[in-house]
């Protein structure tokens, strides 16, 4: 049976006991139904992993045993920017979920022309926090032990204005470049995918201008959360850990 992985943003050190916070108390407890005695592994995103166990539980908390520590490291080689513009509600959860599975090292929010999606500042912390959990728990299923980094929503062209990669991508049915002719990132890769109206013209033409490589995705249009899963699988296939 697979050790169920329980992240806590605690300090971790082998053979101390800790009481776990509300959010990892409800996953083991309420929602894996573990009991006391039960093996865990530990991470709180610093990189590598801990032997523990549950010492005690009570109706509303639980006290974790930790053993030796495990130095576990299943993240990419290929530093990936994930720049996502919004999608609604359960399109994005799939999207950040699946973009963590695949070892995307950032994910940035983004406003574009088309984007959907309208939220004030106590909503867009609102997201951000359950896009947040999505990412946790995404890590807890697939076996990374650090956190990607989620950044603050903003604007297309002010994401633009200040990327910094190596290696620039953007899905364009016009373009000239497939993933075949990619050339090798010397650092990192940013990939933009547009929201469910896609991109316009424009913001492909920004996009190009900024220093982006129009890429064709093949001959029929993906959803958005079907494209960003198809680039990032074949981006890691070609320049990062799924070859």
């Amino acid at each position: 049976m697979r050790i169920p992985r329980i992240y806590t943003p605690a300090p971790l050190a082998a053979g101390t006991t800790l009481e776990l916070d509300e959010n990892a108390f409800n996953h083991a407890v309420r929602v894996l139904r573990l009991r006391q005695g039960d093996a865990v592994i530990l991470f709180n995103g610093g990189g590598g992993e801990y032997q523990a166990e549950l010492a005690e539980v009570q109706k509303k908390r639980a006290w974790v045993r930790t053993g030796a520590f495990v130095d576990r490291d299943c993240e990419s080689p290929l530093p990936i920017i994930l720049g996502q513009c919004i999608a609604r509600g359960e399109k994005m959860d799939y999207t950040i979920q699946k973009a963590v599975e695949l070892g995307v090292h950032e994910i940035v929010p983004l406003f574009s022309e088309r984007c959907g999606v309208k939220l004030d500042q106590a909503r867009q912390q609102k997201r951000l926090r359950h896009w947040h959990s999505v990412i946790v728990s995404a890590c807890e299923q697939c076996g990374r032990s650090r956190i990607p980094r989620l950044r603050e929503a903003i604007s297309l062209d002010e994401w633009l204005a200040r990327l910094e990669a190596s290696l620039k991508l953007v899905l364009d049915p016009m373009a000239r470049h497939s993933f075949n002719t990619l050339p090798q990132p010397e650092r990192d890769v940013a990939l933009l995918i547009g929201p469910e109206g896609g991109l316009s013209d424009n913001e492909i033409s920004r996009a190009l201008a900024a220093g982006f490589y129009g890429l064709r995705l093949g001959p029929r249009i993906l959803r958005t959360e079907t494209a960003g899963l198809t680039s990032l699988s074949l981006i890691q296939q070609r320049c990062g850990d799924l070859n």
